[in-house]
């Protein structure tokens, strides 16, 4: 029995999966956030409980080769601010999941990324304001980091969606473009990698879920590679606009 006659789904979703896990390795090489169109995709082929088990692993792939290509570029202090509030992120979207169904995730997680689009651009507006990075250090910029990290953790758990999340962090605290992806690849290649076990106790990872993903994952380097060849052709403005609209689009999907 092959993987596409153990989950029903026929050539062509099958397709559409491959092109998901592509767009996926292209997220986190250049537009961080566009991989909610993943989500959707893989959400609207396979079970959508499932889905975020079997997309989990994927992501983890394309976190892996983010790093290998952006570890000069991370900035830790922010990424030490963050760690803890995402660990309460997480615990809180795993006791959702278990009562939580399909529509209140979906519903939530919408909502959440479309406030945090709408936050973002409001504070952009005032050009020249942004905040450094190191801004994580005042009160305000640390209440600011556990507000997103909370935010973060729970959607990053319940949907694999906290990149848009996380992308309106970083981009309200001022990174540029190749610290930007430095500081997500290291951030969502540790949190993902923590929620192995939350989701397996969940029995969203299983050996059904991880044939499909072995299938996959070849995917997602052609994806990478696109990504960080894209990614030096994009300006910082361009760059910025992509990943607020990837966020509008995938927490409009969600809300559908």
């Amino acid at each position: 029995m092959n993987t596409m006659t153990l989950w029903h789904i026929s050539g062509w979703e099958f397709a559409a999966l491959a092109f998901a896990a592509l767009l996926v390795g292209f997220s986190k090489t250049a537009v961080s956030g566009a991989n909610t169109v993943s989500l959707a995709i893989f959400a609207a082929v396979l079970p959508a409980r499932a889905s975020t088990g079997v997309l989990l692993p994927v992501l983890i792939a394309g976190d892996v080769l983010a790093v290998l290509t952006y570890r000069r570029h991370a900035h830790w202090p922010t990424l030490w601010r963050l760690f803890p509030a995402v660990a309460a992120g997480v615990v809180v979207g795993t006791l959702f999941l278990m009562w939580a169904d399909d529509g209140v995730v979906r519903t939530s997680i919408g909502a959440i990324l479309l406030l945090m689009a709408g936050v973002t651009v409001w504070r952009r507006r005032g050009a020249g304001t942004e905040e450094a990075p190191d801004s994580v250090t005042t009160r305000a910029g640390r209440v600011k980091a556990r507000s997103y990290g909370v935010l973060g953790g729970f959607t990053t758990m319940v949907a694999n969606a906290g990149g848009p999340v996380m992308s309106m962090y970083l981009l309200s605290a001022g990174f540029r473009k190749l610290g930007f992806l430095g500081t997500s690849a290291f951030f969502f290649l540790i949190v993902n990698l923590s929620k192995v076990p939350f989701s397996a106790g969940l029995g969203l990872i299983d050996g059904r879920s991880l044939l499909l993903d072995a299938a996959l994952a070849v995917f997602v380097v052609p994806g990478a590679l696109f990504g960080k060849w894209a990614v030096h052709r994009i300006n910082q403005r361009l760059f910025e606009q992509l990943v607020i609209a990837a966020t509008i689009v995938g927490g409009a999907q969600l809300l559908r």
